[in-house]
């Protein structure tokens, strides 16, 4: 059985003459990451690996994400994933190593959502409704998956055993 998590960074600042690749999170994204960090951690959701954009927002994310779940996962930095398409996400999980049964991609949207819709084929149904409205800043999607490496998954082999936000995680406190 194998993981993946797909964690949207959390609410950005857009600062005027910064370029895209380099906003910051907002105050507020500050605060979402480090609660969806420490929802993590209580859930037992630390993954193996942390696969990151190169972008400052997801950078910051994972950080904030990190220190507040006290997460220690080894982490690999991968520019692929800024304004990447649902089948070149695919491409970086389907080249991560078997050893590692659970991996977290921290990256964007509309990549993150659309990826999820396409290897999602059966799911919890509140976690599909919530997923369904809208892959939130700060949403994680656990997407399970009954292989045994990486280069196997394909369309509609998972199934979402949650999709969370930092509004539906803070409401559950």
């Amino acid at each position: 059985m194998l993981r993946l998590m797909l964690f949207r960074h959390a609410h950005a600042d857009r600062p005027t003459g910064v370029a895209d690749h380099d906003r910051p999170l907002s105050e507020k994204g500050h605060e979402q990451a480090r609660l969806m960090g420490r929802y993590i951690r209580a859930q037992g959701l630390e993954p193996s690996i942390f696969v990151v954009s190169t972008a400052k927002r997801t950078q910051e994310t994972w950080a904030q994400a990190c220190a507040s779940g006290e997460l220690a996962a080894a982490k690999v930095n991968e520019p692929r994933i800024y304004e990447s398409s649902a089948g070149s996400l695919l491409e970086v999980v389907r080249e991560q190593d078997a050893s590692h049964a659970s991996v977290m991609l921290v990256g964007h949207n509309p990549g993150l959502e659309r990826l999820a819709a396409w290897l999602v084929g059966s799911a919890d149904s509140a976690a599909a409704a919530r997923l369904q409205r809208e892959f939130a800043v700060g949403g994680l999607a656990v997407i399970d998956f009954p292989a045994a490496s990486w280069a196997e998954i394909d369309a509609q082999g998972g199934h979402l055993e949650r999709f969370e936000t930092p509004e539906s995680v803070g409401q559950s406190r």
